[in-house]
């Protein structure tokens, strides 16, 4: 059950992301993608090419990111909907 709180805390916002782009330039580390940050810090952002390309793209990033953690929930949500199922109908044989 804590699980599903954590993953439901993990959504990211459009918005804080573009904060993080124009403040510090810590896009991805906000997505949680320390590998292709430090990159982009070396490569100061590919001299302007790839940071221009990510003020562009940034809701797509911040979407895919939330879409991972939302069928991760979903999961979570199917196997407890199942297990309750499951419970139910062993309490429906016992009461038989």
């Amino acid at each position: 059950m804590s699980n599903k709180y954590y993953l439901q805390s993990k959504f990211k916002s459009t918005g804080t992301a573009y904060l993080f782009y124009f403040l510090f330039g810590l896009h991805y580390a906000y997505l949680d993608k320390w590998g292709l940050q430090i990159l982009y810090w070396f490569t100061l952002g590919g001299l302007g090419l790839w940071a221009l390309i990510d003020l562009f793209t940034m809701s797509d990033k911040v979407n895919n990111y939330n879409r991972v953690i939302s069928r991760q929930l979903e999961s979570i949500e199917k196997r407890e909907r199942d297990d309750d199922f499951n419970r139910q109908m062993l309490l429906a044989k016992q009461m038989k």
